[in-house]
């Protein structure tokens, strides 16, 4: 197994196994600031949320090849990103807007408000099954 995580002093996203050997780095180009990551293993996918100058929900495969921008517009601070393995959905919260939303993760298409609150500084979200949870500040 192998464990994945951004670094958002240097502005990148990295791998390595469990035991710490093998690190490398996956995406190093086009980054500003990466927040959260989320990793689909049975489709080879990455997720990742920026909060930057321009922020966005980014995709790539494992390797960090065909890097693509999923969500660009209607984005402020996303912070944490969960995905709904039987859906095929990605969720994410973001703290400037007091929004969860969610799209389907192949296309990025189909954008949807599942939450929408005031002055509640969502950090974090994740969904099982039925349920979605999410921490805020």
């Amino acid at each position: 197994g192998n464990i994945y995580w951004t670094d958002h002093g240097f502005n990148l996203i990295e791998v390595a196994r469990l035991n710490g050997s093998f690190r490398y780095v996956i995406i190093s180009q086009g980054l500003d600031q990466p927040r959260s990551i989320a990793v689909h293993p049975e489709k080879g996918y990455l997720f990742w949320t920026e909060w930057g100058q321009t922020p966005c929900i980014g995709k790539a495969h494992l390797d960090g090849s065909e890097k693509v921008v999923l969500v660009n517009l209607g984005i402020a601070w996303p912070n944490g990103i969960s995905i709904d393995y039987e859906e095929n959905k990605l969720y994410w919260c973001d703290a400037r807007t007091d929004k969860i939303e969610r799209i389907d993760l192949e296309s990025g298409g189909n954008r949807e408000i599942v939450l929408s609150g005031s002055n509640v500084d969502m950090f974090s979200v994740a969904v099982f099954g039925a349920y979605i949870y999410w921490s805020d500040r």
